[in-house]
């Protein structure tokens, strides 16, 4: 489906209403009769938890795209870029993010071999990994040091589907990219433990991803990381070790200055070289 649409007992608008039929849903077609459609649709009961029921009834046959409608990858990824405009629109239609991520997923399933295949796989694991990740970090166990120690993690399936169908890929590096919040400390609780550990998991990915959209994003994480030990070693009785942690800090800045001069991420790193030559703590609340 590419629209809402009504879901009634007999083929006519005049027969009682059954339900509502959402975007991105399934309808398996029955019977034809003119203009109408018989269905067994899934209707949501609460969009925005994934709630569902299934239902049978009659529709109109419109916005219903199948798998030979001409253009129908474009269809269904237009209408799910269009949800997911509204999605991020202040008032914008609720359950939208959810309907978006139904649509591209939709896409992907019904037209393996488009072009857009890849890209609305990995956008429909984009939205239900930020779906996710708020519930996810909400919960008091996200602000454990340890992320083991959550009670929950983010679900990981969607974007480890990406990387299986689409080796190799564009979409399989940004995957990759969101699979490393699942490691990521909550409240580093001043250990510099867990900034060590992130910014390798960072390098490590920049390495294994040089054609990564988010190489200069992941070289700038653990850069900033790297800075912010100095303070951490300091506080920890560790000041032996901030010099290293400040060498590393500004190498990986300056790889960032150099491979991606005109991104944002490399005008972050300037900032954050000024900050260190000048002394200046990138991390905690001392203030001189």
């Amino acid at each position: 489906m590419v629209r809402e649409a009504q879901i009634y007992l007999q083929p006519d608008t005049g027969s009682a209403r059954i339900a509502t039929i959402g975007r991105g849903r399934e309808v398996a077609v029955m019977e034809h009769s003119r203009d109408w459609i018989n269905v067994l649709a899934t209707i949501d009961v609460n969009p925005e938890t994934g709630q569902s029921v299934d239902r049978s009834g009659w529709m109109l046959d419109k916005g219903v795209v199948r798998a030979d409608t001409p253009e129908g990858d474009r269809i269904l990824y237009g209408e799910a870029a269009s949800s997911e405009a509204e999605a991020s629109r202040r008032g914008g239609r609720k359950g939208a993010a959810q309907d978006a991520m139904r649509l591209y997923a939709r896409a992907a399933e019904y037209f393996p071999q488009s072009p857009l295949a890849g890209e609305a796989l990995y956008r429909a694991a984009d939205i239900r990994w930020q779906i996710d990740r708020a519930a996810v970090m909400s919960r008091p166990s996200a602000r454990r040091a340890d992320p083991r120690d959550r009670l929950y993690g983010i679900d990981d399936r969607a974007m480890k589907q990406v990387i299986k169908k689409f080796p190799h890929s564009k979409w399989a590096d940004l995957a990759s990219f969101h699979l490393i919040d699942n490691k990521l400390c909550g409240d580093w609780e001043g250990l510099a433990e867990c900034p060590e550990k992130e910014a390798e998991l960072y390098e490590k990915y920049a390495d294994e991803h040089p054609q990564s959209p988010t190489v200069a994003e992941a070289l700038y994480d653990a850069a900033w990381r790297r800075a912010a030990l100095i303070e951490l070693y300091k506080s920890a009785g560790k000041a032996g070790k901030a010099p290293d942690a400040k060498a590393k800090a500004a190498a990986l800045a300056r790889r960032i200055i150099s491979t991606y001069p005109q991104t944002d991420w490399a005008a972050r790193a300037r900032a954050l070289l000024y900050m260190m030559d000048q002394g200046i703590p990138t991390y905690g609340s001392a203030v001189e």
